[in-house]
């Protein structure tokens, strides 16, 4: 190596796992600015971060004040920096690494005008992929920008086409923002990767032990646990188990992670094993004092703990049905998550109410029309009807129960009156029917299926 006396040449060795953790700490400091914000990743050759200042920008002063105020912080601190505002992280990015200004700020729709001098690195592609464009004679980003997206997938390979058409803005670009480090959490490694699904279980039921202490001193209880593993080839699975109650307790833990990997199965794919695993707590709640014995358990927290099980096993959210203001039987109830917090799952008891004649078990979501209907009084039940093409003979009926418009919310003149029957056919079935308005001359009521009793 050679090198001129007198130049101030300074030489370091070179430590990625500190350049990692240096980055980490400055994009927490950028959170002053936004909290959406997320470091380069290997495409960026992890040298800078992305900052989503969308409606943060008149917090200090516009986009230039955020600017200026962002290039004078770093300054202080004595960290070199190029700062640019785009309408994409491509663009952004692009600009800062290849443009010619150390601060730039792009108008609205500017992009293209601004990377089409840029050279084709600047699009983030794969290394190969830039020197077969240029070895073509496409050696700026301007050469591709109104070029035919079909032959340059089909020559280059998707990834330039979606790169150039994220730095547009034309594609959208998620960032995987950077996650707030637990304050809950523990992890263990092993010098055998472990492979089988007790083993799992058994190990992630101490590193819930070890948490506990800090919870219960703290008064927390965990609602959401996300479990990491790491195989030994470097892929990462993680496992979110949420709670319906806040828990402390390893067993209560171990045996909802037991069913959620009996789900799982071989889905979980182990590879040649885990060599490490954590355990994070990503929510905590505030967990009251109580007995652990003696027949403490509330029927609440049985329910609670019964709900935990048939989300891990089923793997879906559970729902209830709340009551809602109208007395419309569509409009009566609606759905929305389940919560052990519920009024129904506290000690609440509800208003009276008056009684109402019975509702089929199976309520449409959408009424059906019933046709060729035959009354034999205009007013009256149904005697016979069709609905989805089978003919009924109604041996019985029971009715009418009217039920009127929601007059504060609808005019009762879009929405006639209903008079529901009970109608039993020949065939065994219950029906649930009702007739939209009076009949006019001329013109019959029609007629609708709203639910089944059997």
């Amino acid at each position: 190596m050679r090198a001129r006396v007198g130049v101030p040449l300074r030489v370091m060795p070179d430590d990625p796992a500190a350049d990692a953790a240096a980055l980490a700490r400055l994009c927490v400091w950028a959170q002053r600015y936004t909290p959406r914000l997320a470091p380069f990743g290997p495409a960026e050759a992890c040298h800078g971060l992305h900052l989503d200042v969308t409606g943060a920008c008149h917090l200090h002063g516009g986009e230039g004040g955020l600017l200026a105020d962002l290039a004078r912080r770093l300054a202080e601190a004595g960290i070199p920096a190029r700062l640019v505002l785009a309408d994409s992280p491509g663009a952004g990015f692009a600009l800062a690494r290849y443009g010619a200004e150390d601060m730039a700020l792009v108008p609205a729709g500017g992009a293209a005008a601004a990377l089409a001098p840029l050279p084709v690195e600047a699009l983030r592609c794969a290394p190969a992929t830039a020197v077969a464009l240029k070895r073509l004679g496409l050696k700026r980003v301007g050469a591709l920008i109104g070029a035919p997206r079909a032959p340059l997938a089909r020559r280059f390979g998707l990834d330039l086409v979606q790169r150039l058409d994220q730095a547009l803005g034309d594609r959208p670009e998620p960032l995987a923002a950077l996650a707030e480090p637990a304050r809950y959490g523990a992890g263990r490694g092993f010098l055998d990767p472990i492979l089988h699904q007790e083993a799992v279980v058994a190990a992630a039921r101490a590193l819930m032990a070890r948490i506990a202490p800090a919870l219960e001193a703290d008064g927390l209880g965990a609602r959401l646990l996300r479990l990491t593993l790491h195989r030994v080839d470097g892929v990462m699975r993680a496992l979110d188990l949420a709670l319906s109650r806040p828990s402390r307790c390893p067993d209560a833990f171990a045996a909802l992670l037991r069913l959620r990997l009996d789900r799982l199965g071989s889905g979980l794919d182990a590879g040649f094993g885990f060599e490490s695993l954590s355990l994070d707590v990503v929510a905590a709640e505030r967990m009251p004092d109580r007995q652990a014995d003696l027949g403490a358990a509330s029927p609440v927290q049985d329910i609670a703990d019964l709900a935990d099980r048939l989300r891990q096993r089923l793997g879906r959210p559970l729902i209830r049905l709340t009551p809602r203001a109208s007395h419309l039987p569509e409009r009566a109830d609606r759905i929305a998550p389940w919560s052990p917090h519920a009024p129904e799952m506290a000690d609440w008891t509800p208003p009276a109410l008056p009684a109402l004649p019975a509702r089929p078990l199976v309520l449409l979501t959408r009424s059906e029309p019933a046709e060729d209907v035959l009354a034999l009084v205009p007013e009256g039940p149904p005697r016979r009807f069709r609905w989805r093409a089978r003919r009924y003979l109604v041996a019985h009926a029971e009715g009418p129960e009217r039920i009127g418009p929601e007059w504060w919310r609808t005019d009762p003149a879009d929405m006639p009156e209903r008079d529901y029957y009970v109608v039993e056919c020949e065939t065994g079935h219950r029906l649930w029917l009702y007739r939209s308005g009076p009949h006019a001359p001329g013109q019959p009521a029609a007629w609708f299926v709203h639910g089944l009793f059997a």
